[in-house]
């Protein structure tokens, strides 16, 4: 029962330099340990369960990573821009596989539980294993594979800029169509009025 007191007066130390925590305990009365260690237990069961588990993956994966890459590029010299760079280049690699593979991933228990853990070691610089995965597999891929990537790169700028020129044309002759028969309406209305005056009353 002592070591849990010692670990607890630990933890509630360190928790001493956020002021949110301790207006937070203010309020509620209820001590900044046990509402920080109430809120990992529910962020544990909420991924274990799947409730809001993607939603929550997607936040974690992106806005620390995001942070850092942010604080790399205004700090130069000071953060780790290359360690950012790699993690972002295994994030897109990840979320490719994951966009084709969907419909089996649902049926794996527990995924989103193992996508966070995944997604934590891959970007917290004490495990690094976004170099770690870029180092061992990514990188001999993207090498062997890099023309096929630019042709297949060329060819989708090909095909967006076509489609996007058919469509502009299309919707410039539907605009023109639509127009010309506003105009046929509008003509045909003002000679039917001509036509067919209403009669007033003397």
């Amino acid at each position: 029962m002592d070591a849990v007191k010692d670990q607890l007066k630990t933890i509630r130390s360190k928790l001493d330099q956020v002021p949110a925590l301790q207006a937070a305990e203010e309020k509620t009365n209820v001590p900044k340990e046990y509402l920080v260690i109430g809120g990992g237990c529910l962020l544990v069961l909420l991924v274990f369960f799947g409730i809001g588990a993607g939603s929550l993956c997607s936040i974690v994966g992106f806005v620390y990573p995001a942070f850092k890459s942010f604080e790399a590029i205004e700090n130069k010299g000071r953060g780790d821009d290359t360690q950012w760079l790699i993690y972002w280049v295994v994030y897109a690699f990840f979320s490719i596989i994951e966009v084709f593979t969907s419909i089996l991933l649902y049926w794996i228990p527990f995924y989103y539980a193992f996508k966070l853990a995944f997604l934590l070691w891959a970007m917290l610089p004490q495990t690094k294993g976004a170099k770690f995965l870029y180092d061992t597999f990514l990188k001999d891929f993207l090498k062997k594979n890099e023309s096929r990537i630019d042709a297949a790169l060329k060819e989708a700028r090909k095909s967006a800029s076509l489609v996007a020129s058919e469509a502009a044309a299309a919707t410039a002759e539907l605009s023109s169509s639509g127009i010309a028969a506003a105009s046929s309406f509008a003509s045909k209305s003002n000679s039917v009025a001509e036509k067919d005056p209403v009669k007033k009353d003397d």
